[in-house]
């Protein structure tokens, strides 16, 4: 490592990679590159919006100013400081910056210069699943893409350390300093995993501009000192070789007080000066004004607009200097400050954001950079010193082949009796999982669960007991001889179980990347996450945002709904069952009884890790459930049959010989339904009962029947056999839109119970009667219908 002292937040360097003659010759290539990059980036915006034919008038789009800010950020890190083990993630609107430099690389063929934005092309922003190119981290997602690589760091840990083959290697974060306002961020910062991840590094495009306006005030300082007290390294790369030679001089120090002192407007403005006007407003008024004046006058126009522009994040030498001293021993946050729009037209304008070059504005620039508007594309030349360095670095970049390691078999019955007396759902979750380390431990292995500090109210304590809680270093369980601790917290690098502090957009970050190592490294894992379902909503996004990058987990929230009846409203869970229908890449399981529970998990897990697996989201009670109402066969066909039926969406659980009715419930309202169709018997009114496990699968098959996917249809036919259709009553704790598309299965009236409003705190009945979701509601329902 080059030694390097941080002094007042200033990078000061001794030493480096090479020196003298090689390494003025390596900055020469590098600033070459770093020109055709950002001739690249800009053109196939440019193309997308003004070359390509556009029928239909609508705005393609593009940040050309957002990209130009990170060209030299991009390019001394690719061509410089990457190497094959490291990972970065690119902040959205760079994307053209990365596929220009996979083109250079020889990741990224030409044809695909001119499809940005289109369909099948390359994509908005950066995705690993729709990229034709390399693609570390999907983002798009303000925050989200930032904080991947933290995630990925544990990720990597977690597989290396249990598996091997995940090798090492640094884990960068490209990100907008306007991304820093996103409250993921420093959710993801102040965790306590974070601050020992020392292969991580971010490198913050200080350019103080957001989509609107530039950002009032000098938030610098205040941010650095947060990063500081998160246990950060933190190194300033503020100004660049043209500044710090005038600050040398005298006046040096005057100038410098004034850019120092100057808020982000003022400065933004300068940018937009010509010559004489900067002459004017650069020294301000003042004492210093004369010595500013007097240091400024020599310089010719070019000089003097290029130093005032001259900031560390376009300087090359002094991107490579702070790569070169970055300290691995801790998280590293590189302050980097650059100009929005840097080298084009519309630098530093504070409307910048989506502006695009004219035609004439184009010719001009590829004039300056050396290029061909009419050759947009071309190539180094053989055999010149940027062709070499490209050469160099896709080489040094090149990543070796993982094998594909499948899963291991996730069996999909454990063969137990079951379970008999009142249990409920979220026992179960934790039952299985114990009963895994039993009876199929290699797939038992693969599983790791994370939870943000709700193991033991979730029922994770006996599997935490089992399997220890993952640290990367083993430290010491000072209750270990406390006779009455029951959650034994082994911490230790065998360790099965992740506990993150109290943020569940971390939580999901996590999950996502711990889903990913199958593909990243040919490592599969089995991720559990658990956390209380009414919060579920808050994790969505960025969980939404994994499965689209990739990754491959199973969410469980619990307890759940307004069964959490002395809760009250704001514990109570109303648009979740749902989530499978909405969400792509994932399936919702909502199981009403243990043994549903078991076979709907297994299933869930035997999907994972695979290049045709899938997520899951299991939404799980905590209401005591008589369990010999499942009415489970004991003949092993039968049972099988119905673990069919429950893993593909429903079953029938009663069958009336002649019904009027059928009331179809999810989840803890079975026993409602049950009870209704008791009463309703006894009123002459035979009703069928059909437990629903997956309202999701159900909605997939009907959509299959229409020929709209390639999914089975078949539970469609055994659960609602056209024989036996009568009109429906559906009840969920939950919004009742979940399950009112079963109507159309064959065309039926049907009336849907759930919960339309905030709940209430007091007990179940009360709470239930309150929502019209109890057997009161579902007999009236039913006479609707019937009478």
């Amino acid at each position: 490592m080059r030694s390097v002292t941080v002094v007042n937040s200033e990078l000061r360097s001794v030493g480096g990679k090479g020196s003298g003659v090689a390494r003025e010759a390596e900055l020469a290539a590098l600033e070459a590159v770093e020109r055709r990059v950002l001739w690249l980036s800009t053109a196939i915006i440019d193309h997308a919006n003004r070359v390509r034919p556009n029928p239909s008038g609508l705005k393609v789009g593009g940040h050309q100013a957002s990209s130009a800010s990170m060209t030299s950020i991009m390019t001394a890190l690719w061509f410089h400081a990457l190497t094959s083990e490291d990972r970065v993630s690119v902040k959205p609107h760079a994307s053209p910056v990365l596929h220009a430099i996979n083109y250079l690389l020889g990741e990224l063929d030409e044809s695909y210069l001119t499809t940005l934005r289109a369909f099948g092309g390359l994509q908005s922003y950066p995705s690993r699943s729709k990229d034709p190119d390399p693609v570390d981290y999907s983002t798009g997602s303000v925050g989200i893409g930032a904080t991947a690589p933290l995630w990925g760091a544990i990720a990597r840990r977690y597989a290396e350390g249990h598996f091997g083959g995940a090798g090492t290697g640094r884990q960068y974060s490209l990100l907008g300093d306007a991304e820093l306002d996103e409250g993921a961020i420093w959710e993801a910062i102040q965790d306590p995993m974070v601050p020992g991840l020392g292969e991580v590094v971010w490198v913050v495009d200080l350019n103080r501009q957001s989509l609107d306006r530039v950002v009032p005030g000098i938030a610098a300082e205040r941010l650095r000192g947060m990063f500081t007290a998160a246990g950060w390294q933190v190194i300033n790369l503020k100004y660049g070789q043209l500044l710090q030679e005038l600050f040398a001089r005298p006046g040096g120090e005057a100038l410098r007080a004034r850019i120092d002192a100057m808020g982000n407007p003022e400065y933004q403005r300068l940018l937009r000066c010509s010559a004489d006007e900067l002459r004017e407003r650069l020294p301000g008024t003042g004492s210093t004004a004369g010595p500013i004046a007097d240091l400024i006058a020599p310089l010719d126009d070019a000089s003097l607009l290029a130093a005032v522009r001259n900031l560390g994040g376009h300087d090359i030498r002094a991107l490579m200097d702070a790569y070169d001293a970055v300290d691995d021993t801790r998280p590293t946050v590189i302050f980097a400050y650059t100009v929005k729009g840097c080298g084009l037209p519309t630098e530093g304008h504070p409307q910048n954001h989506s502006s695009l070059l004219t035609g004439d504005q184009m010719k001009a620039l590829a004039d300056r950079l050396g290029t061909d508007l009419d050759r947009p594309w071309a190539a180094f030349g053989d055999g010149s010193p940027e062709a070499a360095l490209c050469a160099a670095a896709a080489d040094r970049l090149r990543r070796p082949g993982h094998a594909s390691r499948r899963p291991p078999e996730v069996p999909a019955d454990l063969a137990r009796p079951a379970p008999t007396g009142t249990g409920n759902t979220q026992q179960a979750l934790g039952r299985v999982l114990l009963d895994l380390t039993r009876r199929a431990p290699e797939a038992a292995e693969r599983i790791v669960t994370v939870s943000p500090d709700v193991s033991s109210s979730t029922n994770l304590g006996g599997w935490l007991n089992k399997v220890g809680v993952w640290s990367p270093t083993e430290r010491p369980n000072w209750f270990a001889d406390d006779a009455e601790t029951i959650l034994h917290w082994r911490e230790r690098p065998t360790g099965q179980h992740v506990e993150l502090g109290i943020a569940e957009t971390n939580l999901v970050g996590l999950l996502g990347e711990l889903g990913t190592t199958w593909s990243r490294w040919g490592q599969p894992l089995l991720p559990i996450g658990v956390v209380y379902d009414p919060f579920v909503n808050r994790a969505l996004e960025p969980w939404s945002f994994g499965i689209y990058a990739g990754g491959q987990s199973i969410l469980v929230g619990t307890p759940s709904g307004v069964t959490l009846a002395p809760e009250g409203g704001a514990h109570q869970s109303i648009t979740t069952p749902s989530l499978g229908i909405e969400q792509p890449g994932c399936v919702t399981y909502e199981p009403a009884f243990a043994i549903d529970t078991e076979w709907c998990l297994l299933a869930a897990l035997g999907n994972l890790g695979r290049p045709d697996g899938s997520s899951a989201y299991l939404r799980l009670s905590t209401r005591p459930v008589d369990q010999s109402a499942a009415a489970v066969p004991t003949d092993p066909a039968a049972r099988e049959r119905r673990r069919r039926h429950a893993v593909a969406g429903a079953y029938r659980l009663r069958q009336h010989e002649h019904p009027v009715v059928t009331l179809a419930a999810m989840g803890a309202l079975v026993p409602e339904a049950l009870a209704a169709a008791d009463r309703l018997a006894a009123l002459g009114h035979g009703a069928d009962v059909v437990c629903v496990t997956s309202p999701d699968l159900l909605f997939r098959a009907l959509q299959a029947r229409r020929g709209l996917s390639k999914d089975p249809t078949w539970i469609l036919d055994q659960v609602f056999p056209a024989e036996r259709t009568t009109p429906l009553v559906t009840v969920l704790d939950g919004h009742p839109h979940t399950l009112s598309f079963l109507g159309t299965i064959r065309n039926t009236p049907v009336t849907t119970l759930g919960v339309t409003r905030f709940g209430q705190s007091g007990a179940i009945e009360d709470v239930y009667r309150y929502h019209g979701i109890d057997s009161d509601g579902i007999v009236a329902a039913a006479l609707d219908h019937v009478e």
